[in-house]
């Protein structure tokens, strides 16, 4: 199956700190990305969550759900009540023939407080991710099996950011919990992205491209700024402004099946 190609609205808003961008509307955020070729939008905070109201909309731009965030609990809770939890966005993106739910742990995470530096970030042992890894192989089949399947999404600032902790739980988990690979997020951890393309392109299902800016990382203060410091000191770019990072990235991601 051929990759497409959507966007998300973080390119024009970003949903953890409204003073950033709070000025453009969802039909602005529509309208530029249908004009810069893109067939697909991930939801948003500014996205109605039903099809009656938002299918109109989409419609008016010649643009498709291509997935949206969902904030899981299932590191502290259980598969039984991720389920009730996940159940109205999943009918949702059923109606809009969405290709997936983006499912993002929120459990222990710091990244949307902004006054938790990042070196506060939760750790889990090995055998922590290994029940993890469990209970999100069961609720990713669930999921797929209801008919929306979910991508894993890395995160920095929460419990699998690191590339070690990626590998953990790529190998804790099973075929049933497919992989959102975020470029961004995983250099901002000082991963090596393109092994990990490597290592786990069977598992990816949905890929972020972002890049970062180097000369913000290497200046943050880890023990006293947070994500979302990072965030507004400007750590995420558009892909390509290190261009010759990018290309490689965009070649191996070329040999995704997706």
């Amino acid at each position: 199956m051929k990759a497409k190609l959507g966007i998300a609205p973080i390119a024009w808003w970003n949903d953890d700190l409204a003073e950033l961008s709070d000025d453009v509307s969802l039909e602005e955020c529509l309208r530029q990305a249908s004009v810069a070729g893109f067939t697909g939008m991930e939801t948003g905070r500014r996205f109605p969550m039903n099809m009656e109201e938002l299918g109109p909309i989409l419609a008016r731009y010649h643009i498709s759900v291509c997935g949206g965030w969902f904030s899981g609990l299932l590191l502290d809770g259980d598969i039984e009540r991720e389920k009730d939890r996940i159940r109205a966005q999943m009918d949702f993106f059923i109606a809009a023939r969405a290709p997936c739910i983006v499912y993002g742990e929120t459990a222990r995470s710091i990244q949307g407080v902004r006054s938790a530096p990042l070196a506060t970030k939760p750790r889990l042992s090995e055998e922590e991710i290994k029940v993890y890894g469990r209970k999100m192989t069961a609720f990713g089949e669930w999921c797929a099996g209801e008919g929306m399947p979910i991508a894993y999404h890395h995160h920095m600032a929460a419990a699998i950011e690191t590339e070690t902790e990626l590998d953990l739980l790529m190998q804790h988990s099973g075929e049933g919990l497919p992989l959102l690979f975020d470029a961004g997020h995983l250099a901002f951890a000082g991963g090596d992205v393109l092994r990990v393309i490597n290592k786990h392109h069977a598992r990816i299902s949905h890929v972020h491209t972002k890049d970062v800016r180097m000369g913000v990382i290497e200046t943050l203060d880890r023990k006293r700024e947070s994500f979302l410091d990072a965030v507004v000191k400007g750590v995420f770019t558009a892909p390509g402004r290190r261009l010759a990072r990018f290309r490689r990235h965009r070649e191996a991601a070329c040999l995704l099946r997706l």
